[in-house]
């Protein structure tokens, strides 16, 4: 494929006649293909039917506590012994939910808003003008729940070892500067994981606020697409880096099965240290006298221990790693000769590749694939307020569709990346 910006103005319209003509045989196929949110397909679901056939042995969990009935409100021990585990931290600090840990983040905030948090001189909500660091590209959902509290949400770039911490230790002199989100494993949608130096900066690091918080969602601690573990992405504890730093009760971490076993059905949970923990605990007294110990049970027994679940997340990455593999593949065939124009990531695990298109071009190709059948995340969204100042950025989600339909939307996909470029280069 020839470099785009060596071609002459005649050679680049004579391409882009080429590329109209396959782009409207695509919109002829009349297809209807989804690339929008990661969601773990039918046949990774599948992986899990057997989990609720683990109760037939019985309710009682290894204390002997009937599960079907109320109490033991933090979660049963043995699955908090598993989360534990998965994210380096003691069962004492884990705390269990129900299925979402977006439900779980979003409590969070409210009872800061509302109360504030254990070291805060007055409520969250009482402070005019507060803010909360948005590091971007990220999750949308992250942002669009300190939107609806009245933060303003500040972005932070990301860089390849996590957010940009100069800029982050910039910004959070300010004391408005409530807190931070942080997806720290295969970040959505970049797939980074942080650096150990970007994790001991977020823990050394001197606030305006004495109340900052970092949410620290460790959503895809085991979601990895190899089966070498030297590949995989490694984390240090981060509640261990904050209290060894001095700053004990900065941090809360949060994790879920969502996708490793029902993604309606799964449970969640919140890791803190012990004074946050006893903080938190007085306000969850009050809301609830238990979640779902019986949904808690099941996981337990079905996946046991943090190696059990690793075995069951080789199963994961089986379905998974085709479809990511099928991803690069057809970007590459398509786009690879011009990389100074548009670039991709090859993440080693997580859910998202982040499609960087020709700036200035993204809304463009995601309405002209949308006409071609195939919907994709709207551009922008992975920024606050949906909006991306470059216009660049593309999340892909492969988890869903088969390989084949992957194949055909990515394709679809890197054709209106290369018209919108041929367009923008004519223009200038």
């Amino acid at each position: 494929m020839k470099c785009y910006r060596e071609m002459t103005k005649e050679e680049l319209l004579a391409e882009r006649k080429e590329l109209n003509e396959r782009y409207e045989k695509c919109k002829a196929l009349n297809l209807t293909l989804d690339m929008t949110r990661g969601k773990p397909s039918p046949a990774q679901l599948d992986l899990s039917n057997d989990i609720y056939d683990t109760l037939k042995t019985g309710y009682l969990d290894n204390a002997g506590q009937d599960t079907r009935n109320y109490g033991v409100a933090p979660g049963i021990a043995e699955i908090r012994e598993v989360f534990a585990d998965i994210i380096g931290t003691d069962k004492e600090n884990v705390f269990m939910g129900n299925s979402s840990s977006l439900n779980q983040m979003f409590d969070a905030v409210m009872r800061a808003m509302v109360f504030g948090e254990v070291d805060s001189p007055k409520p969250w909500s009482q402070v005019e003008g507060r803010k909360w660091l948005c590091p971007t590209p990220g999750y949308d959902r992250h942002f669009r729940v300190t939107e609806t509290m009245g933060f303003e949400l500040v972005a932070v770039p990301m860089t390849d070892n996590g957010p940009d911490m100069d800029i982050v230790e910039e910004l959070v002199k300010d004391e408005k500067v409530k807190g931070i989100w942080c997806v720290p494993c295969y970040s959505n949608p970049d797939g980074v994981v942080y650096s150990e130096e970007t994790c001991e900066r977020l823990a050394k690091m001197e606030t305006g606020a004495v109340d900052f918080r970092i949410f620290w969602d460790n959503a895809y601690v085991v979601h990895h697409l190899s089966e070498d573990r030297n590949e995989w992405g490694k984390l240090p504890d981060m509640l261990s880096l904050c209290e060894k730093a001095g700053h004990a009760n900065r941090v809360y971490e949060f994790a879920s099965s969502s996708k490793i076993t029902f993604a309606g059905g799964g449970i969640s949970c919140f890791a803190a240290n012990k004074e946050n923990m006893a903080y938190t605990k007085k306000f969850l007294n009050a809301q609830t006298i238990c979640t779902n110990k019986v949904n808690q049970l099941a996981h337990a027994k079905f996946l046991p221990s943090a190696e059990a679940v690793y075995r069951h997340m080789m199963k994961h990455a089986e379905i998974l790693r085709p479809k990511f593999e099928a991803c690069q593949r057809v970007l590459n065939e398509e786009l690879g000769g011009n990389k100074d124009l548009w670039h991709w990531t090859d993440p080693k695990g997580g859910y998202f590749v982040s499609f960087y298109a020709m700036p200035g071009t993204a809304t463009k190709i995601v309405t002209m694939c949308k006409d071609a059948g195939v919907a994709l995340t709207p551009a922008g969204a992975s920024f606050p307020y949906g909006k991306d100042p470059q216009d660049t950025n593309i999340r892909l989600a492969p988890s869903f569709p088969v390989v084949e339909d992957i194949e055909k939307a990515v394709r679809i996909l890197s054709i209106c990346a290369k018209i919108t470029a041929i367009d923008k280069l004519l223009e200038e």
